[in-house]
């Protein structure tokens, strides 16, 4: 799902070229409106439930990197709408459909550790991630359902060449595996999360940033 159908309909595309099955969804995470009717289409197309939330919707390329006493107000609003309160909307809609051993899996961001400076608005937001993954685990625990976050670090696509001309050797010296972190990494913290292997797992943020920080 995505604001943009568009590029939901790309990545459905591409899921069906790998063999699996998909459907794409138009989908507004900061309405309580939009998300309800997505979990009632995603419960629709997977027969009635939903195994497994990854909220993954962000406002990062086009947050301007400005001194915290600069931000604009509504700037604010709209990072904390999308980053904070689209996971909580998307969340709440989901989990009456997801069964004991469902699974939520939520995107933070490794600069929480870091500390990014002049970037204050969307920093607090994926701090806010983990504190709201840490409550929901125990939330929806009762009912075996566990809830996750990952927190990448900076990850090569299309947004992050649009951010800089050295996207593939910023911030390499500074990791433990000396190369830049590819989409797929996280892809292979998602599907262990979402997976059997991780089924005793709740409340925890996986760090995926090649050993730039050591949590």
């Amino acid at each position: 799902a995505d604001v943009n159908l568009a590029g939901a309909e790309e990545t459905a595309r591409l899921v069906r070229e790998a063999g699996a099955e998909a459907a794409a969804f138009e989908a507004d995470v900061t309405s309580a409106e939009s998300t309800q009717t997505l979990a009632e289409r995603c419960a629709e197309f997977g027969n009635g439930g939903i195994d497994v939330v990854l909220n993954n919707a962000a406002i990062y390329a086009t947050v301007t990197r400005t001194p915290f006493e600069e931000i604009d107000p509504d700037e604010w609003d709209l990072v904390m709408n999308v980053n904070l309160k689209g996971p909580w909307l998307v969340t709440r809609a989901a989990s009456k459909y997801l069964p004991d051993g469902g699974r939520v899996i939520n995107l933070s961001s490794a600069t929480i550790f870091s500390g990014s400076e002049q970037w204050l608005h969307y920093v607090a937001s994926k701090g806010g991630v983990v504190a709201m993954t840490r409550v929901l685990a125990k939330e929806l625990g009762r009912r075996g359902i566990t809830v996750n976050a990952i927190a990448p670090g900076f990850t090569l696509t299309e947004a992050s060449y649009s951010l800089m001309e050295n996207a593939e050797s910023y911030g390499v010296d500074r990791g433990a595996l000396k190369r830049a972190s590819q989409p797929e990494d996280i892809v292979g913290a998602a599907l262990f999360l979402a997976g059997p292997d991780s089924s005793y797992i709740t409340g925890q943020t996986l760090v995926v940033d090649g050993g730039r920080q050591f949590i």
